[in-house]
């Protein structure tokens, strides 16, 4: 064989060798550990709820038929976005009572915003205030909508910190008012709103719902009846240094008179009558309510 067929069978044989390795091997993927996929399942969750709306969070099978029945006299949608609620808001609600609107504001913030609580005091005398906030706490740590709750409290007759001076968007207070009033006066009020004005940032929002006393009736029955004269609410938020921005007529009741014989309770959902009249009281709804949007000014007047 002569030197250029040997050296042509050598290139051949290596040009065959070369075909016939083994691929190179790749690293098997690796399966994702357990931190990884919370990861995941949490950002899939907030991209879910992000775009939830306040109708949503209404409909949603967390409230229950009971709440959503009165939905019909309170309005929650209409209210909170003439409030100017947005998702991202750090939010105050003060004595939330049972949780009829935490069972909205609570998922609503969840994922982007913060929402505090101010229940009645925790160290109160009172009975039904200890009953209240205890049912309270305890329906918020049953859900894991309510996990970014944080619960402080409220003192009308007291100064007390219901978020971090200057830290909140937005302060709510829904049918609270008239039980100030009837505690301890204008100075029950004086305090509430002082209270508001601190935690609210600059610019920061205060929303007001209550039971509407007509304003030709006497003054002296706002200490009884339940109702307040809306001329009262604006005056003395105006007082405290608030500037009404608006009002609405969403929760008004034409049919209410605000005079009945166990003045605001004499309605649904209370009917403190019991069947006495009652098909007459249910017939005029729930109370007539001014609602009113106040802002703390984003200057200090001089």
């Amino acid at each position: 064989m002569n030197k250029f067929a040997l050296s042509s069978v050598f290139a051949i044989s290596a040009l065959a060798a070369a075909c016939s390795e083994a691929p190179q091997q790749t690293e098997a993927p690796q399966e994702p550990t357990a931190a990884v996929e919370e990861q995941a399942m949490q950002e899939e969750m907030m991209t879910e709820t992000a775009g939830l709306t306040l109708a949503d969070v209404v409909a949603s099978e967390l409230r229950s038929d009971s709440n959503k029945a009165r939905d019909a006299f309170r309005h929650p949608v209409e209210t909170l976005e003439f409030f100017g609620l947005e998702p991202d808001m750090t939010v105050v609600e003060i004595w939330p009572g049972g949780g009829w609107y935490t069972e909205i504001l609570a998922p609503y913030l969840k994922d982007q915003g913060m929402l505090y609580a101010a229940h009645f005091p925790a160290d109160s005398s009172s009975d039904y205030f200890n009953r209240s906030r205890t049912a309270f706490a305890e329906r918020i740590a049953s859900d894991d909508a309510f996990s970014a709750i944080v619960m402080t409290e409220f003192n009308a007759n007291a100064v007390t910190e219901v978020a971090p001076a200057g830290s909140a968007d937005m302060v709510l207070t829904f049918r609270n008012l008239h039980n100030w009033y009837m505690a301890a006066g204008e100075e029950g009020l004086q305090t509430a709103f002082a209270t508001f004005y601190t935690a609210l940032k600059p610019g920061g929002v205060l929303g007001v719902v209550d039971h509407r006393l007509p304003e030709d009736r006497p003054d002296e029955e706002m200490s009884s009846s339940g109702y307040m004269k809306e001329s009262v609410a604006i005056a003395m938020a105006e007082a405290a240094g608030f500037e009404l921005v608006g009002s609405s007529p969403i929760n008004a009741n034409e049919m209410d008179t605000a005079d009945h014989p166990r003045g605001v309770w004499t309605l649904p959902p209370s009917l403190r009558l019991g069947d006495e009249d009652r098909e007459k009281f249910l017939a005029i709804g729930e109370s007539d309510r001014f609602t009113l949007k106040f802002m703390k000014p984003t200057t200090t007047q001089e």
